[in-house]
């Protein structure tokens, strides 16, 4: 055992199966200490076989990713690196709903074991005040227009400490632990929440749609009401963010009043 770990409590699959024991996916947990991207084995996995709920989580990554191909600060036992297979009998044009839904379940995952007051910047970023806190992305393999399965990576930045945070993250990044004035939280317990309730969420988009889920989004949301930015090729574009519409884009009111429809993409608060 090295001295990271000795000073670390690592992972425990007990620990996350006792409370996500509500969950039909807390039986399919693959731990693991060091891996290049949970999303990455999460997909080798999917590809053979492995059942709805199969998750991957590990202590480390040394080559996680967010999306656009960003890098993802995913250092040994700080956080929860971890990806989810789903297999949803959706159409493809379905995939933004199904991240807007992630994201909603993690959020209450959050709120309820750490009590810190994290908020959904569109489309699956979540923030305490205006730092990032965790990332969602949904990766998704399709025949014929249908969904075969989705990936959905969950980046929770949840002990870090101010010096764990390369030069690049000053200022942006946070964690529960800084969030919580020094307080830890137990990484076992989070995770075991974040299964229970995207698996009560899924279940309930399933059996719902859509247009419940986007009013769980917007009450949690930290986007709507503000002024964003969002650079185009035909240069950058403001406005108010107003809502989702059905697919779950984001709605945009420019200074004319006009309303344009963000579906893809990063944005700025401003």
């Amino acid at each position: 055992m090295s001295n990271i770990e000795r000073n670390i409590e690592l992972l425990s699959l007990s620990g996350l199966q006792q409370e996500a024991s509500a969950s039909r996916w807390g039986g399919h947990v693959h731990m693991l200490k060091t891996v290049e991207s949970t999303q990455e084995e999460a997909k080798r996995l999917a590809e053979n076989g492995a059942p709805e709920g199969t998750t991957v989580i590990a202590e480390e990554q040394t080559g996680g990713r967010g999306r656009q191909g960003k890098k993802w600060h995913s250092p040994f036992g700080k956080g929860i690196w971890m990806s989810v297979v789903l297999r949803p009998r959706l159409p493809l044009l379905s995939t933004p709903q199904l991240t807007l839904m992630a994201g909603v379940a993690v959020c209450r995952a959050i709120r309820r074991v750490s009590g810190v007051d994290v908020g959904i910047k569109w489309p699956n970023d979540l923030l305490a005040g205006d730092r990032k806190i965790c990332g969602i992305l949904l990766e998704s393999s399709c025949s014929e227009n249908e969904l075969a399965y989705c990936i959905a990576g969950i980046g929770i930045s949840v002990n870090l400490k101010e010096e764990d945070y390369p030069d690049f993250l000053n200022g942006v990044g946070t964690s529960l632990l800084i969030e919580r004035g020094g307080v830890s939280v137990d990484r076992s317990v989070l995770a075991g929440a974040v299964l229970t309730e995207l698996d009560s969420l899924y279940d309930f988009y399933m059996d719902h749609g859509f247009s419940p889920v986007a009013r769980l989004w917007e009450a949690m949301s930290v986007t709507l009401g503000r002024q964003v930015a969002r650079n185009t090729p035909h240069g950058r574009m403001e406005g108010l963010a107003t809502g989702l519409d059905d697919n779950g884009s984001l709605l945009l009111m420019d200074r004319a009043g006009q309303i344009h429809s963000v579906s893809s993409g990063e944005i700025e608060l401003i």
